[in-house]
């Protein structure tokens, strides 16, 4: 398949996270997934160890048993976000307010969504209070590398994390050995609409700092 003519800044700033706009409806080829993950093996590692694991789910009971426990981590998070985060005023509420709704949207329809990729790395089946940035550092580059993949070849992803509350249990039902973690869930579908652009982020100067904090 070819791919979409994105310049590469244009490929890095309009990757975004696809919830609402996912085609439910359309199969997607294994051959695709396949070909964004050959992308994604191409990313850095510690050591160049290479020690990622792809779970490629596409079977319909084995996605309803994983979005279930998905569902169970949103609406824990959920719950603890409304306490802590008013949605305030104008703008703010307005973006906060549609982040919501999409999460919810998601949150709902996970198991309907036609791909799962589930990117876990080998480390201790008990992770070290110590600083674990070595470890996720070897995995979450190769996810992002497959978003970047994905969106360049008309498939949508979203960055998601809290089935982990649940990293057990899901270890359990997908036959995951103690020693594979897991670091991010993405589901996959084809998206629609053209509209993607890059967000509203803070200005550089405010969390640039040169030399010193």
């Amino acid at each position: 398949m070819t791919t979409l003519p994105l310049l590469p800044d244009e490929l890095l700033t309009t990757t975004r996270s696809v919830r609402k706009r996912l085609d439910l409806d359309r199969p997607v080829p294994l051959e695709l997934v396949t070909d964004c993950l050959k992308i994604a093996l191409q990313a850095p590692t510690g050591g160049n160890s290479q020690g990622w694991h792809w779970i490629v789910i596409t079977d319909p009971e084995l996605r309803k048993g994983v979005a279930g426990y998905y569902r169970r981590g949103y609406d824990a998070y959920r719950a603890v976000v409304d306490r802590a985060t008013p949605l305030g005023d104008g703008a703010r509420r307005a973006t906060l307010g549609r982040v919501r709704s999409s999460s919810e949207f998601l949150a709902a329809h996970m198991a309907d969504v036609p791909v799962l990729v589930l990117g876990g790395i080998e480390a201790a089946a008990r992770l070290t209070d110590e600083n674990q940035a070595p470890l996720w550092g070897s995995l979450l580059p190769a996810a992002w590398s497959y978003q970047l993949a994905a969106r360049a070849r008309g498939l949508g992803t979203a960055w998601t994390t809290l089935h982990l509350a649940h990293e057990r249990e899901v270890a359990e039902l997908l036959g995951i050995p103690p020693h594979v973690r897991q670091g991010v869930l993405l589901p996959t579908a084809y998206y629609t609409g053209e509209t993607f652009r890059p967000a509203a982020r803070e200005p550089l100067d405010r969390v640039l700092h040169l030399d010193r904090w």
